[in-house]
C-alpha cells in the first residue's frame, strides 16, 4: 500500500482493506491557490510563499529519496534481527518465570521486543517505509504486526484518513478516537467528564482500543460503512484476535507448564502488552495533542495545496527530544512533524531532516513544537483533564 505523498498525484484508490476490496483515498489536492481559511498560525504567509515552502520540502524528500542504499537496507534488518533476538530471548526466559529474576527479565526483554516490533519496525513498515527494497518480508502488503488490529484495517484508517485530514476536526476521527474529546470545537456532552478516566483505561489496552476504532463503528452507524465491509473486518478481526491470544496467551503457559510456571508466564506477557501499549499511547498522544499543536476545521483544508498541507503537517503535531535510544523506541516518531510531512521516508533518516524543517519552520514564521518525554506527556495528559469540563479554555 502506498502512502499519501504531497509532492505526487494523488492516488483515489488503495487495494488492501480488511475487506479484501478497495477503498476510496480521499482528498485530492488542488495544484494551485490556497484554502477558504488558512490555519491563524499560518495566516501571514502568502500564496506564493506556501508553494516555496512545499517545493523546498519537496527538495528534501526527493534528495532522501535518492540517496536510500544499502546502509538504510542495513539498519531495518538490523532491527528487525534485534527485534527477534529480544522477543526469543524473553519468551525463554519466562519459560522458567517462577524465578523472579527470570519473569523480570523476561517480561522487561519482551516488552522491549513488542515497543520496538510495534514502533520502529512494524508503524513504518506499514507506511511502505521499506517497499522499495523490493522485499517481500518487509513489505507494506505483506507485514502483519504484533498488535491485535489486522495490519490492513489499521492502513486504512492511519495512512489513507488520519495522514491525509491531520488534526482536521470532523475528518480525523483520531482527533479523540469517538471516545475522547480533545479539542475544544467538539461538542461538549456531560458524559466528557470521564476524560481522565477513560484515558487511564485506554492507556493499557491500546491496542484495542485502536481495534476496536479500526472497524469504523460510527461510519456503519451513520451509513457511510456497508454492513457487509463490517462483517469481513469482523472477521479479519477475529483472525487476529486468536493468532495474539495463541501465541501470548495459549503457546508461551503451555510450554512454561514444563517447568511449572505457566502462570508467571502468562502474568509476563500480559505484562509485556500492558507496557507496550502504555508506551505507544504517550507517543501517539504526545506527538498530536501537547500543547502547541492545532486542529483544524474543514474550511481550512477546501481546497487546500500541496504546501498547505505540508503547513498543516507541521504546526498541527508536535515532536519529542530526546536521546537516540529513546528515537529507536518511539519509531522515531518522536519526530512526529518529520514523520507526518514524509510518512514514506525511512525512519532513520527523520533525524537527518529534522533540523532543515525546523530551519524552515523558523524562516516562515510557523511554530515547531517539541519538548522532553515528561514535558509532552503532561501536557496532552493537561489537555484531557481541561477538555473534560465544558467551554472553550483559553489556548497557551
Amino acid at each position: 500500500m502506498s502512502v499519501i505523498s504531497p509532492s505526487k498525484a494523488t492516488p483515489t484508490s488503495t487495494k488492501g482493506s480488511a475487506a479484501g476490496g478497495s477503498r476510496s483515498r480521499p482528498g485530492k489536492l488542488a495544484e494551485s491557490g490556497s484554502p477558504a481559511v488558512r490555519p491563524p498560525a499560518a495566516a501571514h504567509l502568502t500564496d506564493e510563499q506556501v508553494a516555496e515552502l512545499g517545493r523546498e520540502l519537496d527538495a528534501i524528500r526527493d534528495e532522501i529519496l535518492a540517496k536510500r542504499g544499502a546502509e538504510d537496507a542495513a539498519y531495518i534488518r538490523r532491527m528487525i534481527k534485534i527485534q527477534r533476538g529480544l522477543e526469543i530471548s524473553g519468551r525463554a526466559a519466562l519459560l522458567v518465570g517462577k524465578n523472579k529474576a527470570a519473569w523480570v527479565t523476561g517480561t522487561t526483554l519482551l516488552s522491549f521486543a513488542k515497543i520496538l516490533e510495534n514502533m520502529e519496525l512494524g508503524h513504518n513498515i506499514l507506511h511502505g517505509q521499506w517497499d522499495w527494497m523490493r522485499d517481500p518480508d518487509i513489505h507494506s502488503t505483506t507485514w502483519e504486526w504484533d498488535f491485535v488490529t489486522p495490519s490492513r484495517s489499521w492502513q486504512h484508517t492511519h495512512n489513507d484518513l488520519h495522514h491525509r485530514w491531520t488534526n482536521v476536526v470532523g475528518k480525523d476521527n483520531d482527533v479523540g478516537y469517538n471516545l475522547l474529546r480533545m479539542d475544544e470545537e467538539q461538542p461538549w456532552k456531560p458524559i466528557n467528564l470521564a476524560n481522565p478516566l477513560f484515558n487511564a483505561i485506554l492507556a493499557p489496552v491500546f491496542e484495542w482500543g485502536i481495534a476496536i476504532y479500526d472497524l469504523e463503528l460510527t461510519e456503519y452507524k451513520e451509513g457511510k460503512k456497508s454492513k457487509e465491509a463490517l462483517l469481513k473486518d469482523l472477521k479479519a478481526l477475529g483472525k487476529k484476535v486468536v493468532t495474539q491470544f495463541t501465541k501470548d496467551y495459549a503457546a508461551t503457559p503451555a510450554v512454561a507448564m514444563l517447568t511449572g510456571s505457566a502462570k508467571h508466564a502468562l502474568l509476563g506477557t500480559l505484562a509485556a502488552n500492558a507496557i507496550r501499549n502504555v508506551w505507544a499511547h504517550s507517543v501517539i498522544f504526545c506527538g498530536h495533542f501537547p500543547e502547541g499543536t492545532d486542529t483544524f476545521t474543514e474550511e481550512m483544508v477546501e481546497g487546500e495545496t500541496r504546501g498547505d498541507w505540508y503547513v498543516r503537517q507541521m504546526i498541527g503535531s508536535a515532536n519529542i527530544s530526546g536521546s537516540k535510544f529513546m528515537h529507536i523506541m518511539t519509531g522515531n516518531l518522536s519526530h512526529q512533524i518529520e514523520h507526518h510531512l514524509f510518512p514514506d521516508l525511512p525512519s532513520n533518516r527523520y533525524s537527518e531532516v529534522a533540523p532543515r524543517v525546523r530551519e524552515i519552520c523558523q524562516r516562515y514564521g510557523l511554530k515547531y513544537t517539541t519538548g522532553p518525554l515528561p514535558k509532552q506527556v503532561g501536557s496532552a495528559w493537561a489537555k484531557v483533564f481541561k477538555l473534560a469540563l465544558p467551554g472553550k479554555p483559553a489556548k497557551a
